[in-house]
């Protein structure tokens, strides 16, 4: 099975900016469209950004538009979150894995960003 591998959380101050790095074990995820998702204490984890298998379409949702970029790099089977203007609502623990449910890969512990106030 498909593993993951996140880098990239940690802490900074709202304003800054962290990026995201998602590196999958083989190439089979080059095909899917890929999420990052992200979990907040007791809440569920809800969809943040997602990318074609090209890269050639791209959503977000409204809380990060205009601050997030999502990007990938098939010859290096990595998915990209470039997170600018953080702000402390902006805390979680952060996932990539394929948006088709089926397809996905064990989730992991995930990669915690936290933005101090």
């Amino acid at each position: 099975q498909v593993q993951l591998e996140l880098s990239g959380g940690g802490l900074v101050q709202a304003g800054g900016s962290l990026r995201l790095s998602c590196v999958a074990s083989d190439r089979t995820f080059n095909a899917y469209t890929i999420a990052w998702y992200r979990q907040k204490p007791a809440k569920v984890r809800e969809l943040v950004a997602t990318i074609t298998w090209d890269g050639g379409i791209t959503s977000y949702a409204d809380s990060v538009k205009g601050r997030f970029t999502i990007s990938r790099d098939n010859a290096k089977n990595t998915v990209y979150l470039q997170m600018n203007s953080l702000k402390p609502e902006d805390t979680a623990n952060y996932f990539c894995n394929a948006a088709e449910p089926t397809l996905r890969a064990w989730w992991g512990p995930g990669t915690q960003v936290t933005v101090s106030s």
